[in-house]
């Protein structure tokens, strides 16, 4: 089981946002190459960059902080998400050393773009669900689709899909806990691997996730919590490693 840091940036800083509100913002550090090092010292085998401005925007902003930090560590995998809208930009980040781009709401909107991806870049596509009593949420969790979460993992595991990261909306940057239910609801409806995101808080969530890692959940995303200290990180991804074997 990964844990998995999180990074996500806003205005070239390291930030976090409260279910996804770009007004209720944190600072967290002005020099987010710094922070993917403090990470990587703690014992990170992967990190999850966000493009905060890039997901409102549809277009890439933060992409000169995610290819200083993808040049600082080359062999780790780095996977990115935020205003990933098009081929193009997909190619730039592969070629830039990132190893996984995370298509959220286009994925959605458009699945067929996913199915073009997956048969161009095969291996390095994985898409984000983002949901609230089920329901898939799009355009920086602002809307609520009717699309249900799990018809939609499917449909993406078809198409070739790395895989899923699921986030419980209701949940993140709360710090009230994982929704260990609905995310191992999910990992047993498909067979790609799962990571769970959003309300890993304490080491009590990282014993909760690790207890249904075999119904195919890989990793866990945190985010506030490593960095308020509610989690130490280091000690996070010791106690995964003793819980699931690796």
């Amino acid at each position: 089981m990964l844990l998995i840091p999180a990074i996500d940036l806003k205005d070239g800083k390291c930030v976090r946002l409260r279910q996804g509100k770009m007004d209720d913002v944190t600072v967290f550090s002005d020099n987010p190459v710094e922070v993917a090092q403090r990470w990587v010292d703690a014992g990170a085998r992967r990190l999850h960059l966000v493009d905060l401005n890039g997901a409102f925007e549809g277009r890439p902003v933060n992409a000169e902080v995610i290819h200083a930090i993808c040049e600082r560590f080359p062999d780790l995998p780095v996977q990115v998400g935020g205003g990933i809208r098009d081929e193009d930009t997909v190619q730039t980040y592969l070629d830039a050393g990132v190893q996984y781009v995370i298509i959220g709401t286009k994925a959605v909107n458009a699945p067929h773009f996913v199915n073009d991806l997956c048969l161009e870049f095969p291996g390095h596509i994985i898409v984000g669900l983002d949901a609230r009593n089920g329901k898939v949420a799009i355009d920086g969790w602002s809307k609520l689709s009717n699309h249900d979460v799990i018809d939609m993992a499917r449909h993406f595991e078809r198409d070739g899909v790395e895989a899923i990261i699921f986030t419980d909306i209701s949940r993140d940057g709360m710090m009230q806990g994982l929704n260990v239910e609905s995310t191992a609801e999910l990992a047993r409806a498909i067979n790609i691997p799962v990571i769970a995101s959003g309300g890993i808080t304490t080491l009590d969530d990282v014993r909760a996730i690790c207890a249904v890692a075999e119904e195919g959940i890989i990793g866990a995303i945190t985010g506030r919590a490593i960095y308020e200290g509610t989690l130490d990180f280091a000690e996070g991804q010791r106690l995964a490693d003793e819980l699931t074997g690796d």
